[in-house]
């Protein structure tokens, strides 16, 4: 029976001369959890993970779009649409796309991730001329006057083709490059990095009575054989992230399964990019019923994806993710002016 494991990571603590690195970050641990259909989870010390897993549990993780994997970065969300769940409509011209895009990088965005069609729950597909209309001209704008990467959100090969003609430098697709089969040689062929994410469904469907045998395994299982199958096209593996998909095809409990136990998506050997940013669940937990005041809850979340080792964090509220996250370093690992 195949095992599954999930590091349990620490920060501050004394670090035990047993103790190893966690992805190569700052992390470290020293037992996991280990998970197995049908069994009970039993923690076990890391040297008793087999070598291999344990390899890709503790690599560095090489940069990504000029992103330092081994540390932390911020995905600052801009939305080029007129209905997506939470800033839908706002950023429609250029010049509001590029303000906005301009105040996430001086708030402290590693990276801004285009999209041009809603993915939220109940949207419709987006023609791909629309698509390219909404998102070619911010993107060339951004990359002319900016010095930030930016990333286009698609799930269409013409889409991020004209994305990155115009600038973008990472294609993040929500179907896990099964939508559109050109998408994944395209990448493959540009020598792009990707983000490859789960979702059960598409966003017309993704909702409707989501039902996994163990979501966290079931969702490991699908990225680990998407990343297999984009190595297998030309994609290096130190180029892909994984993302576990919160809220595309999760109910509110596999939301949470998948925070808690999101360490172990570590085993993948890539880096994890966790997007939660205003969802629903946050609302229903706290009682924040628009979208735009879940800020609090959203940065809580960012908060325990840090604490998990989790490399990039997708928000709309990057300011107030990047204080947070500040504010809990210096708590961890000491304060240091500047930085």
């Amino acid at each position: 029976m195949k095992s599954y494991f999930r590091p349990l990571p620490q920060a501050s603590a004394p670090r035990p001369t047993d103790a190893v690195d966690l992805a190569g970050g700052p992390l470290w641990f020293t037992h996991a959890v280990a998970l197995r259909r049908g069994g009970a989870p039993q923690i076990v010390p890391a040297k008793a993970i087999p070598d291999d897993v344990l390899a890709r549990l503790t690599v560095p993780r090489a940069p990504i779009a000029g992103m330092d994997m081994g540390g932390l970065s911020l995905m600052g969300i801009l939305n080029v649409t007129p209905d997506s769940f939470s800033d839908g409509g706002r950023y429609l011209e250029p010049e509001a796309a590029v303000a906005q895009a301009r105040r996430m990088a001086e708030a402290g965005a590693g990276i801004i991730d285009v999209g041009g069609e809603s993915t939220r729950p109940g949207a419709e597909t987006v023609p791909v001329d629309e698509e390219i209309r909404r998102v070619r001209e911010p993107i060339a704008a951004i990359s002319a006057e900016l010095d930030v990467p930016i990333s286009i959100d698609t799930r269409k090969a013409l889409v991020a083709e004209a994305a990155l003609e115009a600038g973008a430098a990472l294609v993040n697709d929500v179907a896990g490059f099964t939508h559109d089969a050109d998408l994944a040689p395209l990448c493959a062929t540009k020598q792009v990095p990707v983000c490859v994410m789960h979702a059960q469904g598409d966003p017309q469907t993704m909702q409707q009575a989501p039902r996994y045998d163990d979501v966290r395994l079931d969702v490991y299982d699908f990225l680990s054989k998407r990343v297999e199958a984009l190595v297998a096209q030309g994609i290096a593996r130190d180029q892909i992230m994984v993302d576990p998909g919160i809220g595309f095809g999760k109910t509110l409990d596999h939301n949470l399964i998948l925070l808690r136990d999101i360490a172990l998506f570590h085993g993948l050997g890539c880096p994890i990019l966790l997007g939660a940013s205003r969802k629903k669940f946050i609302g229903t937990i706290s009682g924040a019923g628009t979208a735009d005041t879940r800020v609090a809850g959203s940065v809580s979340v960012a908060l325990h994806g840090a604490s998990q080792g989790v490399q990039v964090i997708r928000v709309h509220d990057v300011d107030e993710t990047r204080q947070a996250l500040a504010l809990w370093r210096a708590i961890e690992w000491g304060y240091k002016n500047g930085a």
